[in-house]
């Protein structure tokens, strides 16, 4: 009684439910736990075979005790296996159960103790994420990138229209509108899909070490360079290069660039031989390179050389519309990541996040989603669980210039005759820049001008 006074406290603190059986399979104790996941009191328990509980990962014997009574005896343990247990009102209860065979100072078998951990939460939460995502439609979108709205489609129907192209593409958007993504998904639909897909950052990198980086050295080309190092177009060869933040590069390295990209050679840092490469150019930029072009900070000729198919990534207030589906494929994510069974927003935090107008656009509302599953402690998040700025409903985004990159918004929810009307008459009839803000080609805006009948001189 004294050794029970001493082990039962703690047996009874353990989260997890603890049986206790003999070489036989008659159950000696149960924790509070177990009873709590069984309905069965301890009392009601001892002295009862194991059998009662049907547990779908025994197998019994029966033919005696110790190893003749089970297969767990044989075993002498059993580590985190999934089974299914009845309870005393005949429900199934999904459990990973874990067991180690007890001895005595002769090695005699003289029972088993079992852990039981109840799993029936967890799958009942997967079931109602599951639901929802079929609810709202959830899937992994295009190539990951997550969208429904007529601008996002738009956006899609011009990575597919490069599917089987090695046009050199531009891709404009502010921070944090997915630009890496679409450039991973234009790698992704492209026949050179199979072969490498590298990045280059070049706001990250100063002059001397995006050379290096580009195109490679030799040992001893600079202080440091003790071993001849391959650059990332040689990386890349017959893959993508995606030059991120493409508004960055120093002039020097502008001219360098150039003439790899027309002569389709390049030579390493500090070396004479020129080497051969085949290389599709992908770049990226969130400034204006017409107007840094007017200030001599960007070489014309270049721009003309990599801006051939121009994709613009649209802002998050552009598609409040997506919001939803974006916010639901982070919260599953997140909710996987960290194992708390968060399944949404309550209506009123759901509001605030849709009226908000994102100047983070995807990355803030991400980072705003990770930020509410740190305080989050039921299954849904509220207000109280938001950034205080974003709860309060303000934003530092500033105000559109004449000179940005994108300076006003396109009507969302209109049909693509409509929105194709709406951008036509924004930018008084010029069909280059409706393709730039519509994210598709120029001459997807002359078929949509043919097939709706479409005027152009009324502009």
């Amino acid at each position: 009684m004294d050794i029970e006074r001493q082990w039962r406290p703690i047996i009874d603190s353990v989260q997890d439910g603890i049986i206790i059986v003999d070489e036989k399979g008659f159950f000696i104790a149960a924790n509070k736990n177990a009873q709590l996941m069984t309905g069965y009191t301890e009392e009601e328990l001892k002295g009862r075979s194991c059998r009662i509980l049907n547990c779908t990962g025994c197998k019994i014997i029966g033919k005696g005790s110790g190893k003749n009574w089970c297969e767990l005896f044989s075993e002498e343990f059993v580590r985190e296996k999934k089974c299914v247990i009845t309870d005393r009102r005949n429900r199934a209860i999904p459990i990973i159960k874990s067991a180690t065979v007890l001895f005595n100072e002769k090695k005699e078998i003289v029972g088993a103790v079992e852990t039981l951990k109840d799993i029936s939460e967890n799958i009942n939460y997967k079931n109602e994420l599951a639901s929802i995502k079929r609810m709202y439609h959830i899937d992994d979108g295009f190539h990951g990138i997550i969208g429904r709205t007529p601008i996002m489609q738009s956006l899609y129907d011009g990575i597919d229209s490069l599917s089987s192209l090695d046009t050199p593409v531009m891709i404009l958007g502010e921070s944090g509108t997915g630009k890496e993504m679409v450039a991973k998904a234009l790698h992704e639909t492209g026949r050179r899909a199979q072969k490498p897909f590298i990045k280059v950052n070049c706001a990250a990198l100063s002059e001397n070490i995006l050379e290096s980086e580009l195109f490679g050295h030799v040992k001893g080309a600079y202080t440091g360079a003790d071993s001849d190092r391959i650059g990332r177009f040689e990386a890349a060869h017959k893959g993508t290069l995606f030059l991120d933040e493409i508004g960055d590069i120093p002039l020097s390295v502008q001219v360098k660039l150039l003439r790899v990209l027309e002569e389709k050679m390049i030579q390493r840092v500090g070396a004479n031989r020129s080497i051969p490469i085949d290389v599709r150019i992908i770049t990226a930029t969130n400034r204006d390179l017409e107007k840094m072009i007017a200030l001599g900070k960007f070489r014309e000729d270049l721009f003309f050389r990599i801006n051939v198919f121009p994709l613009t990534c649209p802002p998050l207030r552009w598609r409040k519309d997506d919001i939803t589906l974006i916010i639901q494929h982070f919260i599953q994510f997140h909710a996987e990541k960290t194992g708390k069974n968060i399944l949404g927003f309550t209506p009123e935090a759901m509001r605030i996040m849709v009226a908000y107008p994102w100047p983070g656009n995807v990355r803030e509302l991400r980072n705003t989603i990770e930020y509410a599953f740190v305080l989050a402690r039921g299954k849904s998040i509220g207000p109280e669980h938001l950034p205080e700025k974003i709860a309060s409903g303000r934003s530092f985004i500033q105000q559109p210039v004449k000179d940005q990159v994108f300076a006003d918004v396109i009507k969302i929810g209109l049909s693509e005759k409509e929105r194709l009307l709406d951008v036509l008459q924004r930018e008084d009839g010029n069909q280059t820049r409706a393709a730039q803000r519509l994210g598709v080609s120029r001459v997807t805006i002359w078929k949509r001008i043919k097939k709706y009948g479409i005027q152009l001189n009324s502009y």
